[in-house]
């Protein structure tokens, strides 16, 4: 790439000329005040903070909105000198500050944007407290309605217009923008309708003043009153970065961390808002049924109520069945147990998807961060703006840079990037899969073609043959390249797009049925007619449990959902913000969770319950400590050593690819499509949430229903 050079404050530097001024001022050390820059936002130039001295120009230059080829070397041809700090771009900075705080209300007390507002810290730097030219009359703003999750104090507003560059380019929603001009001027969303998007808390993240707070979190915590733990998502399986702020035993806030490879800097509405739910509903101590009412109970009387059961049970009429939620240990500790009990009807896919065997066949091979290279891209049966919104947000990325060829089967949902619709049918996937469709040759003819798969499509009856024909087209049309493995600097575009935070996680333990083992769907066909007399259930909310017949159910949760609801003896486990646990994110990532408070009551963590279980039951696991467990972990499965990698697991022969599901016919009465009907209520956690249950009346049932057909 070409390169100039210059002189940033007396040190000379070769930059990329691609950059902004700003940044290679940044690259030097320098620190550089913005409000309306943000790296991954279009280029504003609006609040013109950013000033610095250009020796030799006529006045200050905007250093966001200055690229270094625009920056010539002197007339002697020595490199252009910049000076960041010097007396002219002090007094010009200062100038700025004087206009903003103009307008800007004293608020600082009662804002929630107090001790983390840019304005704030920046107005110590730059601000003149001894005199103010400006004795006039303060403007006042009208408050805007923007749904149920962001307040808006508009009064205090810079302009800077971060939120309506984020909706528009980022969320791909744009329901904000501006109205009039100078003094005039407003951020609104026009029509004083919610800010439709599942991603709108992000704006929170962005405003540097305090117009835009987080409405649920309003006058609850000061930010120098929380303790900061950074950890992981599991409202979806994007597994993204985040950092849970907790004050004494309770969560107060989520946040997202910087993670480029996964999440960026973004994260969902549901993962930011959710944790009210932790409060809700919760489980904290054990319970038996009792003449057909749940009694509270202790853990000896819990546990012997299990151990009296199993000893009238024989193995083949014992079950298990893990949820959406446990970490990586409690699944291998319930994996152990079983296998000492001889039991084989395990499964952990509630939704009954047909995966398993080759890691790369239920994986997101692309990774994440590989979508960005992807030329043509086809969404099977699948709604990535609800089941994975970051994902989504960066799928809406790699169009806007290259504008790649996306085409949908069973896509009904606007996903703010043009989606050619190739119907519901499964005729369609056996066109594109027979090469006779349009779309299977310009996915022949792309460099980098690529699939996405959702977990819906193949939770069919017919799911085995949608598995076989999606690998069949990524198999035809070249997705799979040399390596086999992007980890390994080959292409993979074959992708399964899970929505369960312990799926993945399950799937590389082997926590699926042996050999004559049954799956979910007949563990529950088993329950009714009386084959199935025994089912452990690791907080699996997710199927029928209304339909479990007469069996004895053990629920092992953190609330009081559906599964615990039917159960006959509930043991109180944690939250995953209660516990240290590993989770495998769709793309095969082992990311750690650290725990931020500790658990409610008398519950305990996960696999600890599990471990003092099987004392009572005479089938002691081998591990006594977490760490213990985690070498346990690592001898099933060697990349759980491995945290926050990508480890290369080898491409799969065309053997492997060609045992990927199975021959069969498909339901053609039966449209493709997701089965996900609410965004915000798919756990337990989120269901216990009050302010996911106002999202959901605004944005699914109510006015401001999102573009759904």
């Amino acid at each position: 790439m070409p390169t100039r050079k210059l002189i940033i404050d007396g040190q000379e530097i070769e930059a990329d000329d691609n950059l902004t001024l700003l940044q290679a001022c940044e690259s030097t050390g320098a620190e550089i005040p913005r409000f309306c820059y943000h790296e991954r936002l279009s280029v504003a130039g609006n609040c013109r903070m950013c000033l610095v001295e250009w020796v030799g120009a006529p006045k200050p230059q905007a250093s966001c909105a200055l690229q270094v080829r625009d920056i010539f070397p002197n007339k002697d041809g020595t490199p252009a000198k910049i000076n960041t700090n010097s007396p002219i771009a002090r007094k010009a900075r200062e100038g700025v500050m004087e206009f903003l705080l103009i307008n800007h209300p004293l608020d600082c007390p009662i804002c929630d944007q107090g001790g983390e507002c840019d304005l704030q810290d920046q107005a110590m730097g730059y601000g003149r407290a001894a005199f103010n030219r400006f004795h006039e009359q303060k403007r006042a703003v009208e408050e805007k309605y923007m749904g149920p999750l962001v307040k808006t104090v508009m009064t205090r507003c810079i302009q800077c217009t971060r939120c309506i560059r984020f909706a528009t380019e980022v969320a791909g929603v744009p329901d904000l923008g501006a109205t009039g001009r100078g003094e005039d001027m407003e951020i609104t969303t026009y029509l004083e309708k919610a800010f439709a998007s599942e991603l709108s808390g992000n704006i929170v993240d962005l405003c540097p003043v305090g117009a835009l707070t987080s409405k649920p979190y309003t006058f609850t915590a000061r930010p120098w009153e929380l303790r900061h733990t950074d950890s992981v998502d599991v409202m979806d399986a994007q597994g993204c970065a985040i950092r849970i702020d907790s004050r004494g035993p309770q969560v107060m806030r989520v946040l997202p961390r910087l993670n480029e490879d996964v999440n960026e800097e973004w994260i969902g509405d549901k993962t930011r808002h959710a944790c009210d739910g932790l409060l809700r509903q919760r489980l904290d101590r054990p319970y038996i049924r009792k003449s057909g009412k749940l009694q509270p109970a202790t853990w000896s009387e819990a546990f012997a109520a299990i151990a009296a059961k199993l000893a009238t049970t024989v193995p083949e009429k014992m079950a298990a069945i893990v949820g959406d939620l446990a970490a990586a240990e409690e699944i291998k500790a319930l994996k152990d147990l079983m296998a000492a009990l001889g039991v084989k009807n395990i499964d952990c896919r509630q939704d009954g998807a047909k995966l398993g065997g080759a890691r790369q066949s239920y994986l997101f091979n692309t990774t994440i961060a590989g979508v960005e290279a992807a030329d043509a891209i086809l969404i099977v049966g699948a709604n990535p703006r609800w089941e994975a919104p970051v994902l989504n947000a960066r799928i809406r990325k790699a169009w806007l840079a290259s504008g790649v060829k996306i085409a949908g089967i069973g896509v009904t949902m606007d996903q703010t990037y043009p989606v050619t619709d190739l119907g519901a049918g499964t005729d369609m996937l056996e066109q594109i899969a027979a090469g006779t469709h349009a779309f299977a040759q310009i996915l022949r003819d792309a460099k980098r073609p690529m699939l996405i798969l959702g977990t819906s499509a193949i939770s069919r009856a017919d799911g085995a043959a949608i598995l076989k024909l999606a690998a069949k087209i990524a198999a035809d049309t070249g997705m799979i390249g040399p390596a086999g493995s992007a980890a390994e600097g080959g292409w993979n575009g074959f992708n399964v797009l899970h929505t369960a935070a312990s799926r993945v996680a399950a799937l590389d333990l082997g926590f699926v049925p042996g050999e004559a083992g049954r799956d979910v769907a007949a563990i529950v066909d088993g329950a009714q007619k009386g084959e199935i007399e025994f089912i452990y259930s690791l907080g699996a909310d997710e199927f029928d449990v209304g339909h479990l017949g007469r069996a004895f159910v053990v629920y092992q949760g953190s609330h009081g959902d559906a599964g615990a609801h039917n159960a006959d003896v509930i043991l109180p486990g944690a939250a995953y913000t209660e516990k240290e646990g590993l989770y495998v994110n769709f793309e095969g990532r082992v990311q750690p969770a650290h725990r931020a408070v500790f658990p409610p009551g008398e519950a305990k963590e996960d696999w600890t319950i599990l471990r003092a279980l099987s004392d009572v039951l005479g089938k002691r696991l081998p591990y006594d400590t977490l760490d213990a467990l985690r070498a346990a972990l690592v001898a099933d499965a060697p990349h759980f050593a491995d945290h926050h990698e990508l480890v290369p697991h080898g491409g799969a022969s065309a053997t492997d690819w060609a045992a990927v599901g199975a021959a069969g016919p498909l339901d053609t009465s039966r449209p493709l499509g997701s089965t996900m009907t609410d965004f915000y209520l798919t756990n337990p956690i989120a269901r216990a949430s009050a302010t996911m249950a106002e999202c959901s009346r605004e944005f699914v049932a109510g006015s401001a229903k999102m573009a759904a057909e």
